[in-house]
């Protein structure tokens, strides 16, 4: 399975994902992370290691606290899969434009 394919399923689910966005301003702890969520802390534990696996969070070890943040691999992976559709678009539109352009034209 790839990068993207991974990260896609890990953000298949609306924890992960609120875990995700929590993380989005900056790096915290499982205390911090776990904080607003309805779920306990091994659960939450459980999600940041499928969010771990699929490369789309970090962790570093900061005296005894573990301390979670985005990892770009992961975000960069899901970018450049969605980034061929976009590219597929306006490649799409670009013909269809000139195609018009040129009916315009006859």
């Amino acid at each position: 399975m790839s990068t993207s394919e991974h990260a896609f399923n890990a953000l298949g689910d609306p924890t992960r994902r609120a875990i995700f966005e929590k993380l989005h301003d900056r790096p915290l702890a499982v205390v911090a992370i776990a904080d607003g969520l309805p779920i306990s802390r091994p659960a939450v534990s459980q999600h940041l290691k499928v969010l771990k696996e699929a490369k789309l969070i970090s962790l570093k070890t900061e005296g005894n606290k573990n301390i979670y943040e985005l990892n770009r691999e992961g975000i960069l992976a899901m970018r450049d899969y969605l980034d061929k559709f976009w590219d597929d678009a306006l490649a799409n539109f670009k013909a269809l434009s000139e195609a018009a352009e040129n009916d315009k034209k006859q």
